[in-house]
């Protein structure tokens, strides 16, 4: 398993990123505001529109070193990556099983699996921690749903299905996940999900959360030697990382969305930590935005056991470990693509 480094954020949007030597020089107006060594980098993510330097760019390509530019707002722009590693028998068995729908669907429904137990055990997880304080009941109700969802998941039989199952699924998971919500209520509030542009503080940090999961799970299928372009339950789209966005569906609420709902209810992130646009669009602050990307970066070092391969692993190296099985079913050495399972 490789080791969990260090990820550079560059959150003002009016600085430059060049190189010398071995160091990642940081620009703002021609001064240098900063330098990190390259050594200590898995991947450099940036906001704004300033931009990198060619010989940058193509060092950390060198380097597998990922390097992703976001816009002020934390929407993806793009993402510069090197040389594709890996056995070339992979990749040409990872697209004829994308072109059949039917071996598609058998691994798009472990994916779904593992995104609604994940949901159910989120809502299970609130009720044994909070009992006296939700309404348990409701909750009972749409875990024994999602229970049920489950059930008819491991039965269906083509991806339209799958969609619409996991369709109904996420629906009666969001429909508590205000409950779940604890702390600033008047402030952080979620009426469902709204994006392109979030416009409210709930769905702002869970758009930017899923953004930094994607971004991680597509470095991640590409090390093993992966296309994160090509997908199974999401369709070839140009530009789409689809095969990240299969895997990142595991990853979603027993992730992200616990991650969301811990800085809202330890009131780690606050209301001010925001600004709404003229256009309704809610971002963050500057200095709400540093508060986050250190909340996630920590978060990314806590450690669980990984419920396959029964080894303790970092949460930020999940993507990878569930990049390494995908690979293994798909060259023939496992059975099943066995999907993260959060216990």
């Amino acid at each position: 398993m490789r080791k969990l480094s260090n990820t550079l954020y560059v959150t003002s949007p009016n600085r430059y990123l060049s190189l010398n030597g071995e160091n990642v020089v940081i620009l703002e107006e021609n001064d240098v505001v900063a330098r990190v060594p390259l050594h200590n980098l898995e991947e450099i993510i940036t906001f704004g529109y300033t931009g990198a330097s060619p010989i940058l760019m193509g060092t950390c390509a060198s380097k597998n070193i990922s390097l992703c530019f976001l816009s002020s707002s934390g929407k993806f722009l793009a993402r510069v990556t090197g040389k594709v590693y890996g056995n070339v028998l992979l990749r040409k068995k990872q697209y004829q099983v994308s072109l059949d729908l039917d071996e598609s669907n058998n691994i798009a429904r472990n994916f779904i699996i593992g995104k609604v137990y994940n949901s159910k055990w989120v809502i299970e997880r609130a009720i044994r921690d909070y009992i006296y304080i939700l309404d348990s009941e409701k909750l009972k109700r749409k875990s024994e749903y999602l229970s049920n969802s489950l059930k008819e998941i491991r039965k269906s039989n083509s991806l339209d299905e799958l969609r619409g199952l996991e369709g109904q699924a996420s629906s009666t998971y969001f429909s508590v996940f205000d409950d779940l919500i604890l702390q600033q209520k008047e402030d952080f509030y979620f009426n469902g999900r709204n994006r392109r542009p979030p416009t409210d503080r709930v769905n702002a940090m869970l758009s930017f959360t899923y953004t930094l999961l994607a971004n991680m799970c597509a470095s991640a299928l590409e090390t093993v030697g992966l296309d994160p372009y090509v997908g199974f339950l999401h369709r070839d789209r140009p530009g789409r990382i689809s095969l990240a966005l299969d895997l990142m569906e595991e990853f979603r609420s027993a992730l992200a969305d616990r991650f969301v709902i811990t800085l809202i209810n330890k009131k780690i992130i606050k209301p001010n930590d925001f600004i709404i646009k003229e256009n309704g669009a809610v971002i963050f602050t500057e200095d709400g935005l540093k508060k986050f990307l250190s909340a996630w970066q920590n978060k990314k070092q806590e450690t669980i056991t990984h419920p396959f391969l029964k080894e303790k692993i970092e949460w930020g190296l999940l993507p990878y470990a569930q990049a390494l099985l995908l690979a293994r079913y798909l060259r023939g050495d496992l059975d099943e693509y066995p999907p993260f399972m959060w216990k």
